[in-house]
């Protein structure tokens, strides 16, 4: 039986694959070979809805959403290391590509708002009781507001803010309001889980 001698030298042991950082860059491709964070951020600067992340696999070929989240997620950390003015945020269930709200003031000299465009204060009330108390009739609402809304619902819905969602289950059955996805898109909200909260809307007893 053979012995090692004593100064042999040892075997080192297998060096173990290091852990990716999520900080260092993805080589995904999409369906056809093209690199994934410059399909997506191409998408994402093209559209001006938010795209969900199913949308995003569909439209590059890929079956699943992962390596969309995790190559937005890296797009991001890239814009925030050389202080990009713009992020991908998440709004209305999808993706978006948004300016940093601190350069807000110079894009609105750039794209002034019309005075037809804004909402009244008897619309935006309106607006709050429907998407806080949503699913809600015109009856329901007009009773929280105490006046008549026909007109002030009529132009929310002008808006594309407000859309009829179905019908109440009782006498008549009235229909019912509740907010659309742009609403989210114009507060800036995820979903509806987003609002704040109050308790400043409270039906009479």
């Amino acid at each position: 039986m053979s012995e090692t001698p004593a100064n042999a030298p040892l075997e080192a042991p297998a060096a173990s694959s290091p852990t990716p950082s999520p900080s260092e860059p993805v080589h995904e491709l999409t369906s056809d070979a093209m690199p994934l964070p410059q399909v997506l951020e191409a998408i994402l600067f093209s559209t001006d809805v938010p795209l969900t992340a199913g949308k995003l696999a569909e439209i590059v070929g890929l079956d699943s959403t992962k390596p969309i989240k995790l190559t937005l997620e890296q797009l991001n950390h890239g814009y925030e290391q050389r202080q990009a003015a713009y992020r991908i945020e998440e709004r209305a269930g999808g993706y978006q590509l948004l300016t940093l709200p601190q350069y807000a003031q110079y894009i609105e000299r750039l794209v002034r708002k019309k005075d037809e465009g804004r909402l009244t204060p008897a619309s935006l009330e309106t607006l709050a009781i429907v998407a806080y108390k949503q699913p809600i009739t015109r009856a329901g609402i007009e009773a929280i507001r105490g006046v008549a809304c026909g007109e002030v619902l009529r132009s929310v819905m002008e808006h594309n803010l407000v859309k009829i969602v179905g019908r109440a289950e009782e006498i008549g059955r009235p229909m019912l309001y509740g907010t659309t996805r742009y609403f989210l898109e114009v507060f800036g909200l995820a979903n509806l889980k987003d609002l704040p909260k109050s308790d400043a809307l409270k039906e009479p007893k």
